[in-house]
């Protein structure tokens, strides 16, 4: 049963081998091969990040986490707590906590381009495992497909296998009942 790219490309998908896209292209070869286009996207997305992307990647982690979250709080608590207390006395950073203000600034101002990163390439993770579930769900329906197919063909041969046999036993029948016919006759 050799079967082509063109012939599975008009058979399956309708389209003419021309306009299949690679993707397309590499299901339906995949198909012929009798291989799986299965991988472990995180592998593959894993070995081309950078140290930077890594880095920017854990910095979205924490800084998105509620320990972050709470830890900051308990921080901003304890700075002006601190800061309330000692105002009576040599506050460092006196009321309206204009250093607090500047800090908050400056985390904000680093935190927000790398969490906007580690988003992007988040994204683009997400065009691959896209892309790829699509190569595995055309695969996963080209495959049924092809075992209705295979399933139509195993119902039509035994359908004919059993109209030959119905004929063989009705012509068996037939010549049982000329047997008996010509007994009873003599």
């Amino acid at each position: 049963m050799n079967k082509t790219i063109d012939d599975l490309a008009n058979r399956w998908l309708r389209r003419k081998p021309d306009g299949l896209s690679q993707l397309e292209s590499r299901v339906l070869q995949s198909t012929i091969e009798r291989t799986t286009i299965t991988r472990d996207i995180n592998k593959a997305v894993a070995f081309h990040q950078t140290f930077g992307d890594r880095l920017a990647d854990a910095i979205a982690r924490i800084g998105g986490s509620w320990s972050f979250i709470l830890t900051f709080v308990a921080f901003l608590i304890v700075w002006t707590s601190g800061n309330v207390w000692l105002l009576s006395r040599d506050a460092f950073d006196p009321y309206p906590f204009i250093f607090l203000n500047l800090v908050l600034s400056m985390v904000a101002a680093l935190q927000a381009p790398v969490i906007m990163m580690a988003q992007n390439r988040q994204t683009e993770r997400d065009r691959i495992d896209a892309a790829h579930d699509y190569e595995v769900n055309l695969k996963a329906e080209i495959e049924i497909m092809a075992l209705h197919e295979k399933m139509d063909e195993l119902r039509h041969s035994q359908i004919i296998g059993m109209r030959d046999e119905i004929v063989r036993l009705a012509e068996v029948v037939k010549r049982i009942d000329e047997r008996l016919s010509q007994q009873s006759a003599s």
